[in-house]
């Protein structure tokens, strides 16, 4: 099967999600510190909700494929096909009740991530792809997605979550590069790749991020036109270092300075 068989079924699990998460956003829901006393670390009822009802649903419709997600242990994470999820990318925007967040569901075949989409189901957007292509749907209608030009540092609208979630070391060659840009942007989360897909970013940077904050998006940015490595330009995102762009000269001369700061 190719990654377009399950785009119906990416849909539904989309669909299904947003109607766990929506009774609980903007609500005084609890809040758990994942933490244990370091950096805060939110979950709510309304993370654990929405990737119980996707896992379900996956389990009941292809009960070989395997399941890794933020909330739950690991389910046949050998099988060939694995379904990679975060039912709420960024917690903390929707306890603050901001709707800079989404769902990120991705499936990868021998390791490889094959399928991605992002479902934001407050304001009814989801953008997806399978590396080849990706589009986007919501109240602006429907179409196809794509990466912009963008030469220089100097003409590059960069976005990262917070510079604050970054070690010093990494945050130090971070704040280089965002001298240099023409507009830095902070927050958004998965909505920052999003943004490097539909034409709107140039670049993200980040760090510390796991698999199921970043594999998802892989297919949407590149099958946008754009790419996604780490800091070093090569593919192994493990490290959680993490760099997307739109424009493989912006990219370049981005990780020229993370690499001599």
């Amino acid at each position: 099967m190719g990654a377009v068989d399950f785009e119906n079924f990416v849909h539904e699990l989309a669909t299904v999600s947003g109607q766990a998460i929506l009774p609980f956003f903007r609500t005084a829901l609890s809040v758990e510190d994942k933490s244990r006393g370091a950096v805060f670390d939110p979950v709510t009822a309304a993370d654990r909700a929405a990737e119980q009802a996707m896992r379900t649903l996956i389990r009941r419709t292809f009960p070989s494929h395997g399941v890794r997600g933020e909330e739950f242990a690991d389910e046949s994470p050998d099988a060939d096909y694995v379904w990679v999820l975060d039912p709420i990318d960024g917690t903390k925007s929707f306890i603050a009740g901001m709707p800079a967040w989404g769902t990120l569901i991705g499936l990868t075949h021998e390791d490889h991530p094959v399928y991605g989409m992002m479902h934001q189901p407050f304001i009814g957007e989801r953008f997806y792809g399978d590396g080849a292509q990706a589009r986007y749907r919501g109240p602006a209608g429907d179409r196809r997605l794509g990466v912009r030009a963008c030469p220089a540092l100097e003409e590059a609208v960069l976005m990262t979550t917070s510079p604050l979630l970054m070690g010093e070391v990494d945050r130090a060659r971070y704040v280089e590069v965002e001298k240099r840009a023409r507009l830095p942007r902070y927050g958004g989360d998965c909505y920052a790749y999003c943004m490097v897909a539909a034409g709107h970013v140039d670049l993200v940077i980040e760090t510390n991020l796991n698999e199921y904050d970043i594999l998802p998006l892989i297919p949407i940015v590149e099958g946008a036109g754009g790419i996604v490595t780490n800091w070093e330009g090569t593919g192994d995102l493990s490290g959680g270092r993490v760099i997307a762009a739109g424009d493989r000269r912006v990219l370049e001369a981005a990780l020229k300075v993370l690499q001599a700061a």
